[in-house]
């Protein structure tokens, strides 16, 4: 296999990889912050199911539940799974995984904001969802930024995890051409796509956080 043709079939496994994290980031960051208000929400139950959740996702591997996901249709419902369903049973896992961990993020910025701004805002006449999105929140995302960050770079490695079912992402394809061609040299390329891709990412982070630090 030619140099060429190597980094094309690592390319195509890249896109992949890329997409993994995209739609990742799209689903989790949302759920994330909807977990967070179970968490702190003042009804018992609610709060003791997203308590249970989080502690699950954070407390089992990801492998395990990207399988649990993959093959839980067909073990626990006997109902047959598509091939196309191996990619959006990736997505589902890595959601409701990284949701729990933004969950704790988001939680934890909101909880540190002082309880005086509530009151400021309510004295002006912002009601509780105006407080939140238009005062609190932008706050907070400059607050937890750096945790975000880490959890974003932790994904782009996380991604490798699809190769578990087979998912033809970046080092599902490395590990194939090296066992076709017996060499070491398609770790080391995917080595260099995920480093520049982790790089590529963490500056666009830095430049968020940059542009977010007005009170500096």
């Amino acid at each position: 296999m030619s140099l060429q043709t190597m980094l094309l079939q690592l390319g195509e496994g890249m896109l992949t990889s890329m997409a993994i994290f995209a739609l990742t980031l799209l689903g989790s960051l949302p759920l994330g912050l909807v977990v967070s208000f179970g968490r702190m929400s003042q009804n018992s139950l609610l709060q003791s199911l997203t308590r249970v959740y989080i502690s699950i996702m954070r407390g089992t591997p990801l492998m395990l539940q990207l399988l649990v996901v993959y093959f839980g249709p067909y073990y626990l419902f006997n109902i047959s799974v598509s091939r196309q369903y191996r990619f959006w049973a990736v997505i589902i896992a890595f959601v409701i995984n990284y949701a729990a961990y933004f969950a704790e993020i988001y939680r934890g910025g909101i909880e540190s904001m002082p309880r005086g701004q509530y009151e400021a805002a309510e004295v002006l006449g912002y009601g509780r969802l105006q407080t939140f999105f238009r005062i609190i929140l932008p706050q907070v995302i400059k607050r937890i930024l750096p945790s975000v960050t880490n959890e974003v770079i932790t994904l782009i490695k996380d991604t490798s995890l699809a190769f578990a079912i087979a998912v033809p992402e970046m080092f599902t394809e490395a590990k194939a051409i090296a066992a076709s061609q017996k060499t070491m040299s398609a770790f080391v390329a995917a080595g260099i796509f995920y480093y520049v891709f982790n790089l590529i990412v963490a500056a666009l982070m830095e430049f968020f956080e940059a542009r977010l630090r007005y009170y500096d």
